[in-house]
C-alpha cells in the first residue's frame, strides 16, 4: 500500500475548519503514518482596484480539500467522520473506496499552488535516483545532485550521449525511483 491523493468534499466555506479537524483527529488517533497532508486548494491573485494592488487568496475547488493518505478501512473512516465532511470523490458510496488522483492530476493542482506530490523535506535528498516523467528529458533516468526547495527544482545528473549531464528540472517533472 502507498500514499495517493484523494479529494475529500466538505461544505462549501468550510475547508480551513475540516482541514484543522482532521490533522487534530489524524494526530490524536495516531494515524500520521496513514494520513499525510491535507492541503486546501488555492491560488493567490492579484488585483488592481483604483491602483491600488490587492492581493487575494481564492480558492481552486471551493467545497473540496486533497488529502494524501495510504487508503485503510480506519483511515477511510477517519477521514469520512470527521466533522464537515461530506464524502469522497470517486467513490460509489455505500462504504466502497474511493478512486486517487492520478499523478499528473495531483501533479497540474500541486504545480500550479508551487508545490509538489514529492516531500522535499522527506523523500528527496542529494544521491537518489529519479526517472524525468515530463519536459525535454522524459524517460531519462538521474541521480539528484541538488535541491532547490524554495524555487521547487532539482539539479539532476543524467547520462546524456555517454557523459553524466546536469540539468535542472520542476519538482512535479521527476517521480522517484
Amino acid at each position: 500500500m502507498e500514499k495517493q491523493w484523494y479529494v475529500v468534499n466538505t461544505y462549501s466555506g468550510h475547508e480551513s475548519k475540516v482541514k484543522q479537524n482532521l490533522e487534530m483527529r489524524t494526530e490524536s488517533m495516531g494515524f500520521q503514518d496513514n494520513i499525510f497532508r491535507i492541503i486546501i486548494p488555492e491560488t493567490k491573485e492579484v488585483d488592481y482596484k483604483d491602483g491600488v494592488k490587492k492581493e487575494k487568496t481564492k480558492k481552486m475547488f471551493p467545497g473540496y480539500i486533497l488529502v494524501e493518505m495510504i487508503m485503510s478501512d480506519e483511515a477511510w473512516y477517519i477521514v469520512r467522520n470527521t466533522p464537515g465532511v461530506t464524502g469522497f470523490i470517486g467513490s460509489s458510496g455505500k462504504g466502497a473506496k474511493p478512486t486517487p488522483l492520478l499523478p499528473q492530476e495531483i501533479d497540474r493542482i500541486l504545480a500550479n499552488m508551487g508545490m509538489s506530490r514529492l516531500d522535499t523535506d522527506v523523500e528527496l535528498n542529494k544521491g537518489d535516483k529519479v526517472s524525468v516523467i515530463d519536459g525535454p528529458f522524459k524517460g531519462m533516468e538521474g541521480t539528484i545532485d541538488n535541491v532547490d526547495k524554495e524555487n521547487n527544482r532539482l539539479n539532476v545528473l543524467i547520462d546524456l550521449f555517454g557523459q553524466e549531464t546536469p540539468v535542472e528540472v520542476e519538482l512535479f517533472q521527476v517521480s522517484k525511483l
